[in-house]
């Protein structure tokens, strides 16, 4: 395989994930796109993104298949993008999480609060501004039960995206897109849109991170 092309995984326990293989097939430097489910497979893959769907749900398929380890060690060394659920479960800490709490990948240095905005009937689509990931043309984000950024525990996680308006209790310039080294982390549903510049922003940022290591 050349430096120029990628191997891609997409964590596919729970949620939306081949919404995202549909995507990223599209993308001329995708080499290979494969559906995640075993050690083996996350082995073979430069990257790997972790859908939205049920972070709970998601947590615990991944330990009842012995993907929560291996998933742990994965996030830790290779570029990782968490979508909406997939946030959730790549932060160190979640608040609003059900009684007894619940596992996560812990890479993310981050406190991120599960669904922010109530229940799925609270969905909504905003316009958001995000210049350092997709340029100067407005980005259309679904929010669907999404998590948000509650708190930064690291100087090193850097905020790239808030909200630009007010949405039920949430405050507008709440974080809801963040980059920490080889992460990146959405609360939001890009998977849902015809746009892949954020697909783009993120097989670009690995293919960076591929030829640095």
């Amino acid at each position: 395989m050349t430096t120029e092309s990628l191997t891609v995984g997409v964590l596919a326990l729970q949620g939306a994930f081949i919404e995202h293989i549909h995507m990223l097939k599209r993308i001329p430097e995708v080499k290979e796109v494969i559906p995640v489910r075993t050690e083996e497979q996350l082995n073979s893959v430069d990257c790997l993104i972790i859908p939205g769907g049920e972070s709970t749900a998601m947590a615990l398929i991944a330990e009842r298949c012995n993907m929560l380890e291996p998933l742990r060690k994965f996030v830790q060394k290779k570029p990782t993008w968490g979508t909406c659920a997939g946030m959730i479960m790549l932060a160190k800490e979640a608040t609003g999480a059900k009684k007894g709490g619940q596992q996560l990948f812990n890479a993310l240095d981050v406190v991120v609060n599960r669904n922010q905005f109530g229940s799925q009937k609270e969905s909504f689509q905003t316009m958001l501004h995000l210049p350092e990931l997709v340029g100067e043309e407005p980005f259309a984000a679904v929010f669907i039960r999404a998590p948000v950024i509650k708190e930064i525990k690291s100087p090193k996680v850097k905020i790239v995206g808030r909200l630009e308006q007010k949405h039920g209790q949430t405050e507008a310039e709440t974080a809801i897109a963040v980059l920490e080294d080889h992460l990146f982390a959405t609360a939001f549903h890009p998977e849902l849109t015809s746009d892949d510049r954020l697909h783009r922003f993120f097989v670009n940022m690995s293919l960076k991170y591929k030829q640095q290591n």
